[in-house]
C-alpha cells in the first residue's frame, strides 16, 4: 500500500476519534524504542514525512550516558540532529495503549538524508539488499524468553533488585496449570500483539520458575526484526499495566536458566521458492544451505558480540542449561549452537541458539546473514554434523566465553568489516569497549560478600 493511502487511513482514524496519539520510534543500539509521542492531528498534517532526534541516541549505553570515543557524534561535534523518517509500512495500532498508533523510523543524516550507516535498521537493510541482489530473501523468526515477576518495576527497583518474587515457585516448562495462573498477563500479551498486527503462534512456560516464552510467525528479516523490537517493548508495557515486571536480562540469577532468543533462518527465492530444501540432499538440505550454514560456523566467533552484547550475556553460556557452549551444528539437538530443524520439508531451516534475550534483533539478524552470505559467496564446505551431547564435545569450536574475547573477534573480522563497513564495526567496537570499561571499575555484591571480612 502506498504512503498516501496509509496516511489517508490514519487521517480517518484521527478524524473519527479512534487515534489521538502516534508514537514515532527509532531503534537504538540496545534494541529499545526511542522517540516522540505526537498529537495525532499534527502527525497526519506533517510529521509523517519526517521529524528529528538527537544523534547521541545511537551512541549511548544502557544508562543513556554520552559515551566518549565515537567518531559519529561527540561533545566536540555538538550532538546535533538526525532525521527520523517514518516507515509507514510499519504503522500499526497499539491495542494496549488507548487511542495510540506506532510507526518505526529510519535514521537519516540531517544534511544528506542518507541512512545513518551504524543505525541498527540500516545495518540489517544493507544485508537484506545484498540478498536481493543475489535473487534471494531471508525469512526469520526469533523466539523470546523472559522472566515474569509478581511485583512492579518500581517495587523491584526500591528493593535494590533483591528478594524478587517470581510468578511461579517451580520449573514451568510446558506446564499448563502453572501458566493458567499467569494467564491474565500472558493472554493480554498474546491478544495485544495480535491486535498490533504481529501474528502470534503461542506462549508457554519455559525451563525455570517464572520463565515464559512468546512465539510469533516468521517473516522477512526486516519485518521480523521490527516485530521483535515491538514485542519486547509491548511485553514490558503490558506487564507494567498489570502490576507485574518482566526482565529480558540474559541471566538474571545464577540459579535460574538463562533467557534466550533463538533465531530461525531460511533463504527463499524472490518468487517464494524454498532455497534451503532439496529432496535429494541428505536431511533435505540443498547445497546452498550447506554453504550458508558453513558460513555461520566459520564466522561464529566473529558474530558472537551481536548475539551477546553485554557482560551479563556470557553468564548464560553454561553446560546443561539449554544455552549452548559450542558453535557447532547438529540435527535436532538442543545442546548445539546451531540446530537443524524441519528436515526433509520445505520448512527446513537452521536455528541459531547462541543469542540471548538481550540481543538487538537488527544487529543479530544482520550478522547472521552476513556470515551466511559469505559462506555462499565463497562456497564454503559444511562440516559433518555433531552427534551427541555437545557440552562434552572435545576439540570443537567454542563460543567466546567473555565479552572481551567476542569484542576482539568482531573487531578483527575482515568479513564483518567488508559486510558492514569499517566505521560501523569501529562504532560497535567502541560500544563493547565501553561496556567492559564500565563493568571493570564497578564493585559487585559478590566481591563484597566474599571479601568484606575474609580478605
Amino acid at each position: 500500500m502506498s504512503s498516501s493511502y496509509i496516511i489517508d487511513d490514519l487521517r480517518k482514524d484521527v478524524a473519527e476519534g479512534r487515534i489521538d496519539t502516534v508514537l514515532a520510534c527509532q531503534v537504538d543500539m540496545q534494541g529499545r524504542l526511542m522517540g516522540k509521542r505526537f498529537q495525532a492531528e499534527y502527525f497526519v498534517e506533517s510529521a509523517w514525512k519526517e521529524t528529528h532526534s538527537c544523534n547521541y541516541l545511537i551512541a549511548t549505553d544502557m544508562e543513556m550516558e554520552t559515551v566518549s570515543g565515537y567518531k559519529a557524534t561527540s561533545w566536540e561535534k555538538g550532538y546535533g540532529d538526525y532525521t527520523m523518517k517514518p516507515d509507514l509500512a510499519t504503522l500499526r495500532r497499539i491495542p494496549w495503549l488507548e487511542g495510540t498508533a506506532l510507526v518505526l523510523c529510519d535514521m537519516l543524516d540531517h544534511h544528506t538524508h542518507e541512512e545513518v550507516a551504524h543505525s541498527p535498521r540500516a545495518i540489517l537493510k544493507k544485508q537484506v539488499k545484498r540478498l536481493e541482489d543475489m535473487g534471494m530473501k531471508a525469512y526469520m523468526a526469533s523466539e523470546l524468553e523472559f522472566f515474569l515477576f509478581d511485583q512492579t518495576y518500581e517495587a523491584a527497583q526500591a528493593s535494590g533488585y533483591r528478594n524478587l518474587k517470581l510468578v511461579s515457585a517451580y520449573n514451568e516448562d510446558y506446564h499448563i496449570f502453572q501458566t493458567t495462573k499467569e494467564e491474565e498477563v500472558m493472554r493480554a500479551i498474546r491478544t495485544g500483539l495480535q491486535g498490533a498486527g504481529i501474528p502470534v503462534e503461542n506462549s508457554k512456560g519455559e525451563a525455570s520458575a517464572g520463565q515464559e516464552e512468546i512465539n510469533v510467525r516468521y517473516a522477512d528479516a526486516l519485518a521480523m526484526a521490527d516485530r521483535h523490537a515491538i514485542i519486547k517493548n509491548g511485553c514490558k508495557e503490558i506487564a507494567w499495566s498489570k502490576g507485574k515486571a518482566i526482565t529480558f536480562l540474559a541471566k538474571w540469577n545464577y540459579n535460574a536458566a538463562g533467557s534466550s532468543s533463538h533465531i530461525h533462518q531460511s533463504l527463499w527465492s524472490l518468487e517464494e521458492k524454498p532455497l534451503f530444501f532439496d529432496h535429494t540432499g541428505k536431511y533435505g538440505m540443498s547445497p546452498l544451505m550447506h554453504n550458508y550454514v558453513a558460513g555461520l560456523l566459520a564466522h561464529a566467533s566473529e558474530i558472537t558480540y551481536f548475539l551477546a552484547p553485554y557482560i551479563n550475556s556470557y553468564k548464560r553460556f553454561m553446560a546443561g542449561t539449554f544455552a549452548p557452549t559450542k558453535a557447532i551444528w547438529s540435527k535436532d539437538n538442543r545442546t548445539a549452537g546451531y540446530r537443524l530443524c524441519g528436515e526433509e520439508t520445505k520448512g527446513i531451516r537452521i536455528e541459531c541458539r547462541v543469542g540471548g534475550s538481550d540481543l538487538n534483533p537488527y544487529l543479530a539478524f544482520a550478522a547472521l546473514l552476513a556470515a551466511g552470505i559469505d559462506g555462499i559467496e565463497n562456497k564454503l564446505e559444511l562440516e559433518a554434523p555433531f552427534v551427541g551431547d555437545a557440552y562434552g564435545g572435545k576439540g570443537v569450536r567454542e563460543i567466546p566465553s567473555t565479552l572481551r574475547a567476542a569484542t576482539t573477534e568482531m573487531t578483527e573480522s575482515a568479513m564483518l568489516r567488508k559486510a558492514f563497513g569499517d566505521d560501523v564495526i569501529d562504532h560497535y567496537t567502541r560500544a563493547a569497549e565501553w561496556e567492559q570499561e564500565e563493568y571493570d571499575r564497578r564493585i559487585t555484591d559478590w566481591e563484597v560478600a566474599r571479601g568484606f571480612e575474609r580478605a
